[in-house]
């Protein structure tokens, strides 16, 4: 998987953004009369009045206060790995997804919202045959428009089967993962900022939905799973999309199943794979995959149709050594360290 850096490609990322978000900015120059000092024209008077008829705009609806969680209770030694410490522990992860959470708000209630014309929008859906250097993108037409969000760790906190794997230790067991889709729904939280967010887009007529890895065997658990958290309803098939039997981890086929009935104008994942399956190229070096999401036409999509949570804990962007992780031309030997 190839990237070009972003600025080599500044003016067609620019397109790019402004085709989906509808923002144009229109410079008018204006004429100067020469002579009396002359600074408006006759022609300038209609364009005024124009502006004087437009109603200004509204302001924009702030989300409210997030609820306050109760604190994460540590194992009885008191240790845990350093990102679960980050993600369920600390102020910072909290804000970051607050954050994430408010922009999207924003961006559905400015970019989406204010729009007159609905069905001139695009979708933020890569379509079939699209490329990371080549990216396509429909438009609405009459869809219903939707945000679709992954679950686990973008929208709900699996607080305690991340609870118990910090006591146990040892690494992630696929077999104790689905004992507790089955049994820990009343075990879980709400993402900072995901509940307010998700309530107010489906006031603003938004349809939220899930496309997530858990079974689709478990699709009663889960959806009791986001009823506690606050972040429901949720039906199998309608605004629950789970992976069936025998399927892959990628969704980009969910997602496509999705984008023929409803128009997706938002995504927010914690993984690259919740936006596209493209970024999970296999094999591909890890400063490549770095590359694809800054240096590529899809850069200008990020807190612009697609919204990213944190998370240190697991997935696919935890993986890499310190040479691959650091530029070879980046390496720096301390001159006051002891030889080793």
């Amino acid at each position: 998987m190839t990237a070009t850096r972003l600025p080599a490609r500044l003016a067609l990322a620019t397109g790019v953004a402004t085709l989906l978000s509808g923002c144009v900015a229109a410079v008018i120059a204006a004429p100067i009369a020469a002579g009396a000092g002359v600074y408006k024209s006759a022609q300038d008077r209609p364009l005024k009045r124009k502006r004087a008829r437009q109603p200004a705009p509204k302001p924009i609806e702030a989300l409210p206060a997030p609820k306050v969680q109760a604190p994460v209770a540590l194992p009885p030694s008191g240790g845990a790995p350093a990102g679960m410490q980050y993600l369920y522990g600390s102020g910072e992860a909290a804000a970051l997804s607050i954050q994430a959470y408010q922009a999207m708000w924003n961006y559905l209630k400015v970019e989406i919202g204010y729009r007159r014309d609905k069905a001139k929008i695009r979708s933020v859906v890569l379509t079939p045959g699209s490329t990371l250097d080549n990216p396509q993108f429909e438009p609405c037409g009459k869809r219903p428009l939707a945000v679709v969000l992954d679950i686990d760790e973008t929208a709900l906190l699996n607080l305690g089967y991340e609870r118990d794997e910090a006591a146990r230790g040892g690494s992630y067991d696929a077999a104790r993962w689905a004992r507790w889709e089955q049994t820990g729904a009343d075990k879980v939280a709400a993402v900072p900022g995901a509940a307010e967010a998700l309530a107010a887009a489906r006031r603003e007529g938004f349809t939220v939905i899930f496309n997530s890895n858990r079974s689709a065997a478990t699709a009663a658990q889960t959806a009791a799973a986001l009823d506690h958290a606050g972040l429901g309803p949720a039906a199998l098939f309608d605004t629950l999309w789970l992976r069936g039997e025998g399927e892959t981890s990628g969704k980009d086929a969910r997602r496509q199943k999705i984008a023929q009935r409803f128009c997706i104008v938002a995504m927010a994942g914690d993984q690259l794979g919740d936006f596209s399956d493209l970024f999970n190229t296999p094999d591909a070096p890890v400063l490549a995959r770095r590359n694809s999401v800054e240096g590529t036409l899809l850069a200008p999509l990020w807190g612009a149709g697609w919204f990213m949570l944190p998370n240190p804990v697991y997935g696919t962007g935890l993986k890499g050594g310190v040479d691959d992780i650091f530029p070879p031309d980046m390496r720096w030997t301390d001159p006051g360290a002891p030889p080793r």
